[in-house]
């Protein structure tokens, strides 16, 4: 009977696209490249690049690699810029009203162009997840309540007139299918876009103490903001003395994740429920939605390869190369780093989105992010670069009169009363006279040139930076622990995704006291 129901949902809108792409992965993104281009004829980028006869090329993915080139932000932005102040048919067909903010402020940072197209592929993307929820599960009973969603903010920019800015997640939301907000959205959008954070969760909380929620859709860090505040304001209003959310919502079901790897929270936001659920990743960026869990047991992600978006992959030890091997999902192999690039859309062309990938499998192709191409650390959505790491500490120094002599940036995990942050390591050639201010310091400039820090920070998802001065000597004495040979080129990581630098550092440093 199982088996009969599951075959049934297969044929359901976004599952019957998803069982036709893994029938045929590869003449599925060949096709969908072709109507990209097609589609893309008469824009500016189409005439450029000769898109009307790459989309006749017998072998389109072939002339689409000789004719168009890869692209990073720096390539896009002029167009990006001009897309906002009303520009038709640039990158894409029309005019786009919609940016998704990956770095800066609303008015002036890194945009990336949001398509009414990609917005219907989205949407039919978190359908779809929901739907391969079902058919895994088999246990419906999540329709029998509310949904709760936390998503970014989203607004509208007077620098800008008739255009939208925020993060994907906003947009996504204020474009929701009709069906679910009038059937299960558990919080109107007018109360998760109040511009105050405290605000956002005390309204948030306050709308679903007493709902009988089932579902929640929110990048993990804030969840765990939302749970203090909830189980506190139910013993308040009910005079009980609840510990864990599950005892406020005692049917929740699902919990769906994006925005930051699971793997960092998982554990402490089972304990904070304290009851088993199901557990649902995805993996999207502004450029698009990419992949999502299909299988509950299986922590990999399924590619989505008919979502409006091609894939290239390049070799993460060819990138920057003058020719770097461009894969396709045709001769990707598991085991390897790649550098993503995506043509979508909403106008991206070869474009590079910064995330590097490993595949798990190929046929289906199943994907596990394994950090960025850059100098970053992005491991709780703040997706702080190496140069603000630079002038942050350049701008500490100059307000408390410190010099640093060598560093290194790592996260720092939540634990269960504290938010995630950064530890950072730091040797003085001056210290500072306080501590206290040199981090002070650091956190403020963060915030300033960091628009997902600032949201983070002023949401207390994130904690502000702790500062471990190390005696004279640490990170070479490491270096001499770690390296067979110590040369000019062997330097010091500046920032890592994981505690394996900073673990070991700090354990050099002890063995020094």
């Amino acid at each position: 009977m199982d088996d009969i129901v599951r075959s049934a949902l297969q044929w359901m809108g976004p599952l019957r696209r998803v069982k036709e792409f893994k029938a045929r992965p590869v003449a599925t993104q060949r096709s969908l490249l072709r109507r990209l281009l097609r589609r893309a004829v008469d824009t500016e980028w189409g005439r450029r690049f000769g898109f009307s006869e790459i989309a006749e090329a017998s072998d389109v993915v072939q002339a689409y690699q000789e004719r168009v080139p890869l692209h990073t932000y720096a390539d896009i932005a002029d167009d990006a810029e001009r897309m906002r102040n009303g520009a038709a048919d640039v990158m894409w067909p029309g005019t786009v009203t919609n940016f998704a903010v990956s770095s800066g402020t609303v008015s002036d940072g890194k945009v990336i162009p949001i398509s009414d197209e990609t917005i219907d592929h989205n949407r039919s993307f978190s359908v779809g997840t929901g739907l391969n929820y079902l058919k895994e599960s088999l246990d419906p009973s999540f329709f029998g309540g509310s949904h709760l969603t936390l998503p970014g903010r989203v607004e509208e920019d007077p620098n800008y007139p008739g255009t939208k800015a925020g993060e994907i997640s906003g947009i996504l939301a204020e474009n929701a299918p009709g069906f679910f907000r009038a059937l299960f959205q558990a919080v109107p959008n007018e109360v998760t876009f109040l511009p105050s954070w405290e605000e956002k969760l005390q309204a948030v909380a306050e709308r679903t103490v007493d709902k009988d929620i089932r579902l929640l859709v929110m990048v993990p860090t804030w969840a765990l903001n939302l749970f203090d505040l909830l189980i506190d304001l139910h013993n308040e209003r009910h005079g009980d003395t609840a510990t864990t959310v599950g005892e406020v919502w005692p049917n929740l079901q699902v919990f769906i994740s994006g925005g930051v790897a699971l793997r960092s929270y998982r554990d402490l936001i089972e304990e904070k429920i304290g009851h088993d659920i199901d557990f649902v990743e995805t993996y999207g960026a502004s450029e698009g939605f990419f992949s999502f869990q299909d299988e509950l047991d299986d922590p990999s992600m399924l590619l989505h390869l008919d979502n409006g978006v091609f894939y290239e992959f390049v070799p993460l030890d060819e990138r920057g190369d003058d020719a770097p091997t461009r894969h396709t999902i045709a001769d990707v192999e598991p085991g390897v780093r790649y550098s993503l690039h995506v043509t979508s859309c909403s106008g991206l062309w070869a474009y590079e989105v910064g995330d590097v990938l490993r595949f798990t499998q190929t046929f289906p192709h199943k994907i596990t992010v394994a950090g960025r191409t850059s100098d970053m650390i992005d491991e709780y959505g703040e997706a702080i670069y190496g140069d603000e790491v630079r002038t942050a500490l350049k701008a500490a120094c100059e307000a408390t009169g410190a010099h640093v002599s060598d560093y290194h940036v790592a996260p720092r995990p939540a634990t269960n009363g504290t938010q995630p942050g950064h530890e950072w390591l730091v040797e003085f050639e001056h210290p500072p006279d306080a501590l206290a201010a040199f981090e002070r310091a650091l956190d403020e400039h963060l915030q300033e040139v960091n628009r997902h820090y600032y949201i983070r920070r002023e949401g207390d998802a994130l904690d502000g930076p702790d500062v471990s001065a190390l005696p004279e000597g640490t990170f070479y004495r490491w270096l001499q622990a770690t390296n067979d040979d110590i040369s000019g080129q062997t330097k010091v990581p500046r920032m890592s995704d994981t505690r394996e630098v900073a673990d070991g550092v700090l354990a050099a440093a002890e063995r020094d006291r």
